[in-house]
């Protein structure tokens, strides 16, 4: 049996959730749309197709839903290069590089952002692969990037590390396990809610309880 670790990028890998929170924030407030952050944040982790409508309804999405997805990016991208990767990222990268058949990364986040981020973790000698925009049609909590970044890997079984509970949600719908960090900003009980059948308060953490991971160690987490 061949295995693969498919991770989530943003908010797992790169400490970039809170960038979005306030680029989508001022994409909104741009177009005359005011949303709280707190809530915002709260749809971090789903994909651009969806957040506008989730967050401030069908009729802003009808109306500036394309305008307030261009803004954002112009205003996230302002902000990239004040992001970082997160504590044990690269090591992560690396211990899996050794335990599974296949470490694919799973954004879909534009070919430029991911780009940037693969280079930032030095991930292009530690990664058999990426996903980006281009490899789905619906993005999270649909589970078209999980099913791409099982595609990538061609592996038997797949394992997800996310931090949000679109990942998790995602994840479930392409019949793939998920294991959860809290660098996105999201709790224990909302990951576990979702779907998560492991939560840990960091990468340290992960690596220092690997073993307990299916395909990485152990049966059950």
């Amino acid at each position: 049996m061949t295995t693969a670790a498919l991770l989530d990028v943003d908010g797992t890998l790169v400490d970039t959730n809170y960038h979005h929170a306030i680029a989508w924030y001022r994409a909104l407030r741009q177009n005359g749309i005011v949303v709280p952050i707190w809530q915002i944040h709260r749809h971090i982790g789903m994909g651009g197709d969806q957040f506008v409508a989730a967050v401030a309804g069908d009729r802003a999405e009808e109306e500036s839903g394309d305008a307030v997805r261009d803004a954002e990016k112009t205003l996230y991208m302002a902000m990239i290069e004040e992001v970082e990767p997160l504590e044990g990222a690269r090591d992560l990268l690396t211990v899996l590089r050794e335990r599974v058949d296949k470490v694919v990364l799973a954004s879909s986040a534009k070919e430029e952002e991911v780009e940037r981020h693969v280079d930032l973790l030095g991930a292009r000698e530690l990664a058999d692969g990426w996903t980006t925009s281009a490899d789905v049609e619906a993005t999270k909590p649909e589970p078209d990037l999980v099913l791409a970044a099982v595609e990538k890997a061609g592996a038997d079984e797949s394992l997800l590390i996310g931090d949000t509970p679109w990942d998790v949600e995602a994840a479930r719908r392409a019949g793939v396990q998920t294991a959860t960090v809290l660098t996105g900003g999201f709790s224990v009980d909302e990951l576990r809610d979702a779907g998560a059948i492991a939560v840990f308060e960091s990468i340290p953490e992960l690596l220092d309880r690997i073993d307990e991971l299916p395909i990485l160690g152990a049966v059950s987490a």
